[in-house]
């Protein structure tokens, strides 16, 4: 058997991989997706303990592409006491002609980073064209890399409000993207309302709950807003996504599943009153909307971790970094 190379956290980290970089690779794999050249089941999951969950997440990118892999990835909001991530995985990168395991690496990074690089492919076709004001509602790690995804996206952004019930969150983000964006001001806001007042695009990244209390009301929005729940349905308002002119998610089967199971997305648009996928919209299916309120719900899909993990897989086998080991 093939011997599998092992990356860890600290080793996918030092690749320095752009941000950049990583939204061209997640846009890649969603037009293969809008190709027909994506096989992925919706992700399955347990739920050992109350709001967490651990999910399994297979895929087949075809196309140019032509890799497979597996993501084994849990959430759990009150590791934030324990000063763990909320979310802790594995990602295993596996050859399609074969089947033998190519890569084995935390995934950590690997989810931190697509998930705020598939915000800014929305952002791309849905946002506006020069927004000046964004807001955060969550300044945790999804927080911190939404920003960074939103910067890569609209460089000459000049403000985000960020708001959280944990101030110290917000102290610690206000002080890391002052460092990365030195003519980006950010401003710690008093509450949700002043938080979203005047914002072209507000992204929520609060923990994902059963039963969410949602904080964000549509009376408080833009006419023209893009709304990005990164958070699934935990902040945002349903009216925000029903009166929507345009509403997209990630995957159609993904969120048909998850909202046929009766928790996640309850009162929010049905599959079948979904504008589109992203996919659909970035093979032009579907046209982009750039005006008016716009919804999206990305609920993190494995095509985006799996041409990411290539990615990474790629630049790590370049620098000969990682460990072989025997499987």
């Amino acid at each position: 058997m093939p011997e599998v190379l092992w990356l860890s956290e600290k080793q996918v980290t030092s690749l320095d991989i752009s941000m950049a970089d990583v939204i061209d690779a997640v846009e890649k794999g969603w037009r293969l997706k809008g190709e027909g050249k994506v096989e992925m089941p919706a992700k399955i999951g347990i739920h050992p303990r109350k709001d967490c969950y651990i999910h399994a997440m297979p895929c087949w990118i075809g196309g140019e592409v032509d890799t497979c892999g597996l993501k084994w990835v849990s959430g759990f909001p009150q590791n934030i006491k324990k000063h763990m991530p909320y979310n802790i995985g594995l990602f295993i990168l596996t050859d399609s002609d074969d089947g033998h395991m190519k890569a084995v690496m935390d995934a950590n990074w690997l989810t931190t980073w697509r998930t705020g690089a598939a915000s800014g492919v929305i952002a791309k076709y849905l946002g506006p064209e020069a927004p000046s004001t964004l807001a955060i509602i969550g300044a945790g790690t999804q927080g911190r890399i939404n920003i960074r995804a939103m910067m890569s996206v609209y460089p000459g952004m000049k403000t985000v409000k960020v708001y959280d019930v944990m101030p110290n969150q917000v102290a610690t983000l206000k002080e890391q993207m002052g460092t990365l964006f030195p003519t980006l001001e950010v401003v710690g806001a008093q509450d949700v309302q002043s938080a979203c007042a005047d914002a072209d695009i507000v992204i929520s990244c609060a923990p994902v709950l059963e039963k969410p209390v949602r904080t964000v009301r549509s009376e408080w929005l833009k006419k023209d807003v893009l709304c990005i729940a990164v958070d699934h349905d935990s902040t945002f308002d349903a009216d925000i996504m029903t009166g929507a002119r345009a509403y997209v998610v990630d995957d159609r089967g993904q969120y048909a599943y998850m909202q046929g199971g009766g928790v996640y997305f309850q009162g929010y648009p049905s599959e079948r009153e979904l504008y589109a996928e992203m996919s659909e919209v970035v093979v032009g299916k579907k046209p982009r909307v750039r005006e008016g309120r716009r919804g999206a719900a990305p609920m993190g899909i494995a095509c985006n971790d799996v041409i990411v993990g290539k990615m990474v897989y790629e630049r790590a086998m370049a620098k000969k970094l990682g460990t072989w080991v025997n499987p």
